[in-house]
């Protein structure tokens, strides 16, 4: 980890791209374990979206990868509000310890707020998805039992 690390820029790289790992990839290199694990786990709730667009909603593997990229888009809205809210001092500590100090600005302000605001739509329609998803599908299985039922009586 070398070089001079803007906050502004990982804010922003954590809100637009968290989900493939970017910002992970500029503060620790293309060696960090975890920005890929992010990006494969946005590669698979994509995969999600894929069966959801081609085969419908009700494709079980749609309903279940589909909330995984939900849930990785709002963790890198997260890792953004993290990283935008991390005091200066603190933030040139961690990743300027002795290079330039870096002082957030509005463009900072704005990625903090848009992370907030759209990382949490996001999270709120993953678990809205998903629980609908779930509870159709409990639903819908439990149905035939109900009419064999009403059948025997």
């Amino acid at each position: 980890m070398t070089g001079y690390k803007s906050k502004t820029l990982a804010t922003w790289l954590a809100f637009l791209g968290g989900g493939f790992g970017l910002h992970r990839f500029y503060l620790y290199g293309f060696k960090d374990a975890w920005g890929w694990v992010w990006a494969v786990v946005t590669l698979v709730g994509l995969q999600g979206l894929r069966l959801h667009l081609t085969q419908g909603q009700d494709h079980h593997g749609a309903w279940l990868l589909l909330p995984v990229l939900g849930f990785s888009l709002s963790a890198g809205a997260l890792a953004a509000l993290v990283y935008g809210l991390m005091p200066d001092d603190k933030w040139n500590a961690r990743f300027n310890p002795a290079g330039p100090e870096h002082h957030a600005g509005w463009l900072t302000v704005f990625g903090i707020v848009l992370s907030l605001l759209v990382g949490a739509g996001i999270l709120m329609s993953a678990i809205a998805f998903s629980a609908q998803r779930y509870f159709e599908y409990d639903a819908e299985s439990s149905e035939p039992q109900a009419n064999s039922e009403r059948l025997s009586q």
